[in-house]
């Protein structure tokens, strides 16, 4: 079998302004901006200030298209771009409008693109270690686990640290893992997902016995799930050894961090999918103070 090193799904490059537009105007009628009891009661309706976007830890930054929604009715001066390395205390923007737009905004911009900064940074982290391996052509994916009513946000975020996004959702793709398997195979599981040949289909094996019988039904893409870098070798040697000429994606994942990922850079192997990328990510501190 030939080994393919890139995955089937595209990553975004950009986020639909649409759905930034709608996501923002969602979160911040849960938020109440309108009823800032706070803001109202203490800032004249008319009038206007200059506040300061900055950083407070070095981060990747990530979340661009919702200063830019969020503060639409504002004077935005921006100093970077998706994807810059800034440094603590670094200026991101400043933002010069009606003061009780910017007040009462504040905290929801704050806390998504200190989220997304949070991702940006960590998945930048393990690209880095894949970059400066023997084999800087393995790709990082992300996974399914992403904060609901997020998932574009976050993807978005994992490709602006240099990262692939795996499956958008549910409609993009098939992947069978252990729980799908309710007949008596895997193979009884894969032979039923191909019927209709509509999708491209992953399959997670458990063990080399495992992997070795979806062969020759030559999915489009196996993923080695818990497996040891020394079983990473032996199924990536099954899988060349192999007599057909079919295409597969090898996708190595579960457990594997910043700590061990060296461990896991093996030559042929396509990706490491890490859910960490989105469930450990810490949000970044960036602060909105007024200026004087």
């Amino acid at each position: 079998m030939k080994i393919i090193s890139k995955h089937w799904h595209k990553t975004p490059q950009k986020l639909d302004p649409k759905h930034v537009k709608q996501k923002i105007s969602d979160f911040l009628k849960e938020d109440r901006a309108c009823q800032d009891h706070t803001t109202i009661s203490t800032i004249p309706q008319n009038h206007n200030s200059t506040y300061i976007v900055e950083t407070e830890d070095n981060i990747i930054f990530a979340g661009l298209p919702i200063l830019i929604e969020a503060f639409s009715g504002c004077d935005l001066q921006t100093y970077i771009k998706d994807g810059d390395y800034l440094k603590k205390n670094e200026k991101i923007c400043e933002i010069t409008g009606p003061t009780r737009i910017i007040l009462s905004r504040e905290r929801v911009v704050l806390n998504l693109i200190q989220r997304l900064c949070g991702i940006a940074t960590l998945t930048c982290d393990y690209v880095k270690i894949v970059k400066k391996s023997k084999n800087p052509t393995i790709q990082i994916l992300d996974t399914r686990k992403m904060t609901p009513g997020l998932r574009l946000f976050e993807k978005y975020a994992v490709s602006v640290g240099g990262g692939e996004n795996h499956r958008l959702d549910l409609s993009d793709g098939i992947l069978i893992k252990d729980n799908h398997i309710i007949h008596s195979t895997i193979t009884e599981t894969l032979l039923l997902a191909q019927r209709e040949r509509k999708h491209k289909i992953e399959v997670e094996v458990d063990n080399l016995k495992q992997l070795s019988a979806v062969l020759p039904l030559m999915p489009d893409g196996v993923l080695l799930d818990n497996f040891k870098p020394e079983q990473i070798v032996k199924a990536i040697n099954i899988i060349k050894a192999h007599p057909s000429s079919h295409q597969i994606f090898i996708e190595a994942s579960g457990g594997i961090n910043k700590q061990s990922l060296n461990k896991y850079l093996i030559k042929d192997l396509s990706a490491i999918s890490i859910g960490a990328l989105t469930h450990q990510a810490k949000s970044k501190n960036i602060k909105l103070t007024k200026k004087n």
